[in-house]
């Protein structure tokens, strides 16, 4: 009998794909995300190689250090940061595109979970809240359409769930801006089936 196939399974990205605001490792995307990929039916091999603070330019120095140990699955998580520091969206988005192709190039299957909505911290003015969501949603716009044409697949979850945390301050940590461990339970729930359709691609 053959011995099946690792799949490995690398998670890019920014503090929301290094799970801040986890109190244990089984708490973050990629663990969580792992349980469910096994469950299918994969044997996995997770990798992490996202970094608290990063921005779409970093995942050039994750991605050489992922290519060099082999991969089959990526998870990128980013925009956060670039948003924060006004990095421009066709700057950011870039960035992405070239993470995603570099990934695409050597056989792996690529998902993208495209910026948040920050509009929905609560660190934000209430009369900011309205157009610091627009931005966030055009910002994943751009960074949605680049990974499109890189080949990857876009996981929009940050759109889809914002009305959720906008309603529920438990699925944020104790910063206010970090989703808690029950924040990161929704989001990996959103994440399944875009990783495990990609898994089985």
């Amino acid at each position: 009998m053959s011995t099946p196939k690792v799949l490995r399974f690398h998670v890019f990205g920014d503090s929301l794909a290094a799970g801040v605001g986890c109190a244990r490792a089984d708490e973050t995307l990629g663990h969580r995300l792992t349980r469910t990929l096994r469950g299918a039916g994969h044997s996995v091999d997770l990798r992490v190689l996202a970094v608290s603070g990063a921005r779409s330019a970093d995942l050039a120095n994750q991605v050489r250090a992922s290519l060099s140990a082999g991969v089959d699955l990526a998870l990128i998580v980013i925009g956060a940061n670039d948003l924060t520091s006004f990095v421009p969206s066709a700057v950011g988005a870039g960035q992405v595109h070239d993470a995603v192709v570099a990934l695409r190039r050597v056989g792996a299957q690529v998902v993208v979970a495209t910026a948040p909505d920050l509009g929905v911290v609560s660190h934000i003015p209430p009369a900011y809240r309205g157009l610091v969501s627009s931005i966030s949603g055009q910002y994943a716009g751009a960074q949605g359409d680049a990974v499109r044409r890189a080949g990857g697949t876009v996981a929009p979850v940050g759109a889809q769930l914002s009305s959720r945390f906008a309603t529920d301050r438990a699925l944020f940590s104790a910063d206010r801006f970090h989703p808690s461990p029950a924040g990161y339970a929704v989001i990996a729930t959103a994440l399944e089936p875009y990783v495990t359709a990609a898994a089985a691609a």
